[in-house]
């Protein structure tokens, strides 16, 4: 086979016969001509043209957007804001309905009307959700009220939420609707719908541990929880003079069947399996050995415990496929009814009890309206699982919780889906044979299978790895391993397990499938201890810079979202938090009471005060990439500390001094000795003796009003502060604390 020009090429030119012997010409294929702009934008406008059925997909982007433009504003906007921005909203969606000259100018309309609409929602919710909160620096009182649930425990111990009928002699007008309160080690746990009567320590929610670090008292804003106390004795009862409103006791008595429920999980399996099967059936997490905790989150499965859509989706899908075996195995109802549709009621139903009996947090009412919309677009004869059903879905969580735009659950749980409903999306169809030799067909079933397991972990890992790293500062080694080991063992015997023996155990016959859910949590856990003793089983990142992780989540959106080439583009922003360097760490953390302080030296941070505040200084400390020190001997090798204050020794990285008594004096001349030896001085008390005008001296004052900070050394000489309520701002959550000036 030769390779010339053709004759038609030559054809005229006098040159076909000329070269017709010829041994090679040069290729016929014309070389191709250099781009330009006029095809770059044919090309532009081709891949735009393919978004055609996919611009409703951005829909609830903007509304997420509007809602974040919120919530990071430092100044709270007045409440007229938000009614002119829903009639710009209403106007903007009238307008591109009716008198769009184009489609694209539709679009437009339609997306902008949406982002004010989120802006608009979110400012609604939290006029709607405003309640009293507990002022600073309170003296102990006595909580009289209701226990309205056992909360998850917290580092202190176990915890109750509960209603308060009276904190001392506070008004009813600045009583918390809700109060957190953390038991002494060993008490007894009431159960929900008792009164009881406490001695405690009610503070208002804790601001960020760290400057720039997630704002836990966002969240009890609006879960209503307006105080978190400290119980200073055990709690006893309490004969109330009034009764609880109507929806405080059906609330009370839900909960009191769901702990009863726990109970009898706890005491059917044990406490090694049965704390981990009533908190993945009730949510209730108070009888979870830490040491199982801990196995979870370093081997990766730490999502196991949340109630989320995991758990939703195991358990509907449970209900959906037996309700279908079911009708095709009893012909005489298949021939009469819709069997699938049939199916999706149950599975509504089984949703809806579910999120009952977990108590509805957060997480698992977002799981729940998104396996609702699915279930009713089978219904209304749609696709189920499709980019615009989880459009729909995130539509309706953020209308009802725009919150949740904030909140690592959120994030992680939309962003796995997106990213998994896209993957489906573009998975090969492979060609069905007609008639195989069943050996071969299940082998080719288990290939397949394998590699949709294996493709689905690691896209999930993929997608939620950015807000792991920027909100955990964690990354399991094993955790592609861990998963792909462990669901199938969730999803065809732990989960169905306990759906069963939950339904059954009212009427004493849970015992079995709770024994088979059993048999699968000991297997998960041995399969999480593992991995979490494996060399390198987690490795801490340090948080990048705040801006990368919307520009992440954003990426991330386009490349599931956008149809076309084109989608690659978003690859490099989803890469974002990865990418980025990482600013250099700070010198110095202080809490935001002053009672606890850590240093930075090399990579390690040497905490002060090993005993306190420590989930603060090891989430401080996992933010900057630092490994913490907690032992005292580390401490007394670089500075000089008695039980209240600690002065720099010969070892210390910053001579700094600190002090943490309130009430209790110091020795005498102690304060006069600290002020001398340190170009640091934190007094966790406002006393500032007039020795202590030369160096740098933070008190009680300054961390009443800027919350945590951490220090950087300047170059030349001088430290640069940044405070935690700079960053907050002054919002109805921040409990009234003006930022610094």
């Amino acid at each position: 086979m030769t390779t010339g020009r053709s004759d038609i090429d030559l054809e005229g030119s006098g040159e076909a016969s000329a070269r017709a012997g010829a041994w090679a010409g040069a290729l016929s294929t014309p070389a191709s001509s250099a781009p330009n702009l006029r095809r770059t934008l044919d090309w532009l406008g081709d891949q735009t043209a393919l978004q055609a059925d996919r611009w409703t997909l951005w829909t609830p982007v903007a509304l997420g957007l509007g809602s974040a433009v919120y919530f990071g504003l430092l100044r709270e906007p007045q409440a007229w804001v938000a009614w002119v921005l829903a009639g710009l909203t209403l106007a903007l969606l009238v307008v591109g309905g009716r008198w769009s000259p184009a489609r694209a100018v539709t679009c437009a309309l339609v997306l902008a009307a949406c982002a004010l609409g989120g802006f608009s929602v979110a400012k609604l919710r939290t006029e709607s959700v405003k309640a009293p909160v507990a002022p600073a620096g309170a003296k102990p009182q006595r909580l009289e009220g209701w226990v309205v649930d056992v909360a998850q425990p917290g580092q202190g111990g176990q915890r109750l939420l509960i209603a308060p009928v009276r904190i001392g002699d506070w008004t009813a007008e600045a009583t918390p609707i809700r109060v957190r309160v953390t038991l002494r080690p060993g008490t007894p746990l009431p159960g929900p719908g008792e009164a009881v009567s406490l001695f405690a320590l009610v503070n208002p929610p804790p601001p960020p541990a760290s400057p720039g670090a997630y704002d836990f008292a966002r969240d009890a804003f609006f879960e209503s929880v307006g105080g978190v106390g400290l119980a200073l004795a055990e709690p006893r009862p309490w004969t109330p003079q009034v009764s609880a409103p109507w929806r405080l006791r059906l609330t009370m008595r839900v909960n009191a069947v769901r702990w009863a429920l726990t109970l009898r999980i706890v005491e059917a399996l044990g406490p090694e399996s049965g704390g981990l099967a009533a908190a993945m059936t009730t949510g209730h997490e108070a009888f979870i050995p830490r040491e199982q905790v801990d196995d979870l989150r370093a081997s990766g499965l730490a999502h196991i415990i949340s109630i989320s859509g995991l758990h939703m989706a195991i358990v509907g899908g449970f209900a959906f496929g037996a309700a279908r075996l079911g009708v095709a195995a009893w012909p005489w109802l298949a021939l009469r009814v819709p069997g699938k549709k049939l199916a999706a009621i149950l599975g509504l139903a089984a949703v809806g009890g579910y999120l009952v009996l977990s108590g509805a947090p957060p997480p698992a009412e977002r799981a729940a309206i998104t396996a609702g919309v699915a279930f009713c677009a089978i219904l209304v004869d749609r696709q189920a699982i499709s980019l615009h059903a989880l459009a729909l879905a995130a539509m309706a969580v953020l209308l009802l919780q725009p919150e949740a735009v904030t909140e690592p659950g959120f994030q992680m749980s939309f962003a796995a889906t997106a990213a998994l409903v896209a993957l489906a999306e573009a998975w090969p169809r492979p060609v069905r044979e007609i008639d195989v030799p069943w050996p071969i067909r299940l082998a080719q079933a288990a290939v397949t299978w394998t590699l949709a397991s294996i493709a689905v972990s690691f896209v999930a890992g993929l997608a939620t790895g950015p807000f792991a790293i920027q909100h955990f500062n964690r990354v399991a080694t094993w955790g592609l391993i861990s998963n792909l080991v462990v669901a199938p063992i969730s999803s065809f015997l732990m989960m169905p397990g306990l759906a069963l023996g939950a339904a059954l155990t009212p009427l004493g016959l849970g015992q079995a499938p709770l024994e088979v859910a059993g048999a699968s949590i000991e297997m998960m856990n041995r399969v999480a201890h593992t991995a979490a003793s494996a060399p390198a089983a987690q490795l801490v990142v340090a948080s990048a810079p705040a801006w990368t992780l919307p520009v992440a989540f954003l990426g991330l959106l386009w490349l599931c979202l956008w149809k076309g080439r084109l989608r690659w583009a978003g690859a490099p922003f989803a890469l974002a938090v990865l990418l980025t360097p990482r600013p250099a760490a700070p010198d110095i953390w202080v809490a935001h009471d002053g009672a606890a302080v850590a240093l930075r030296q090399g990579r390690e941070a040497v905490l002060l005060r090993p005993d306190v505040k420590l989930f603060g200084a090891e989430l401080w400390a996992r933010r900057r990439g630092l490994t913490p020190l907690i032992s005292e001997a580390a401490r007394d090798a670089r500075f000089q500390c008695d039980a209240w204050s600690c002065a720099p020794g010969p070892g210390a990285p910053v001579r700094l001094a600190a002090a943490w008594n309130v009430r209790r004096p110091l020795k005498p001349g102690r304060i006069e000795a600290l002020c001398a030896s340190g170009e640091v001085v934190i007094l966790r008390n406002d006393f500032r003796p007039e020795a202590c005008a030369g160096p740098l001296v933070l008190t009680g004052h300054d961390f009443a009003r800027g919350g945590s900070v951490e220090l950087y050394r300047r170059a030349g000489g001088g430290w640069r502060m940044v405070w935690a309520q700079d960053l907050r701002g002054r919002r109805p959550w921040t409990w009234g604390v003006d930022p610094r000036p």
